[in-house]
């Protein structure tokens, strides 16, 4: 899942949510405002299904393929305290989602490939790794490099804003200031982490 590459207004029409941020599949998904498939009504899902939607909303969402999300289940479990809640707010601390919650980038595909090619920094040094867990006081910065700043000040025109508590963002600075960690209120997908939690404690 780290790499989908299929119609992605289709994963949106499935999900009935904009995973897919990009302008193509949110006005595709728009136009077919119901699921893929021959039957054009919604079925109501059985608990089994509840669950497969809600963890594959994830797994798209952020990104991720089924052995990251297992290895961030599997931390959280660890920690004290409700486990959906923290498998959510590792998802949140990755860098590829700090970067578009700052408006960096327009979508999150675009701000994984921006992560992967080395276009930002943490407290100024290169990070190229998507899955980079920020902390609390972290400065996420587009790399000095003029064609880099140049790019970067047209994306945060277009880019659609977040109200995100947890990063300060300054656009002139092309620059992203961690405040705190974020919480499960402050997770930016609508997702039922509990029939998760269930589904992968099988």
């Amino acid at each position: 899942m780290g790499r989908y590459t299929g119609p992605k207004a289709r994963i949106n029409r499935r999900l009935d949510f904009q995973v897919y941020e990009n302008a193509g599949a949110v006005r595709a998904s728009e136009r077919k405002a119901y699921p893929p498939g021959q039957a054009n009504r919604r079925k109501k899902l059985s608990n089994y299904g509840t669950a497969l939607h809600e963890k594959q909303k994830i797994k798209h969402y952020y990104g991720l393929r089924e052995r990251q999300l297992r290895k961030y289940f599997a931390k959280a479990r660890r920690m004290k305290g409700n486990t959906g809640d923290h498998l959510l707010v590792q998802c949140e601390r990755r860098l590829d989602n700090v970067v578009r919650r700052a408006g960096f980038t327009v979508t999150r595909l675009q701000a994984r490939q921006a992560v992967a090619h080395g276009h930002f920094q943490v407290n100024g040094r290169t990070v190229d790794i998507a899955s980079f867990q920020v902390s609390a006081g972290d400065v996420v910065s587009v790399k000095n490099r003029p064609n880099l700043k140049e790019m970067y000040a047209q994306l945060v025109t277009q880019s659609q804003s977040y109200d995100c508590a947890w990063i300060s963002t300054d656009k002139d600075e092309l620059k992203a200031v961690v405040t705190t960690v974020p919480t499960a209120a402050d997770v930016s997908l609508p997702v039922n982490s509990g029939v998760v939690v269930a589904f992968l404690a099988r």
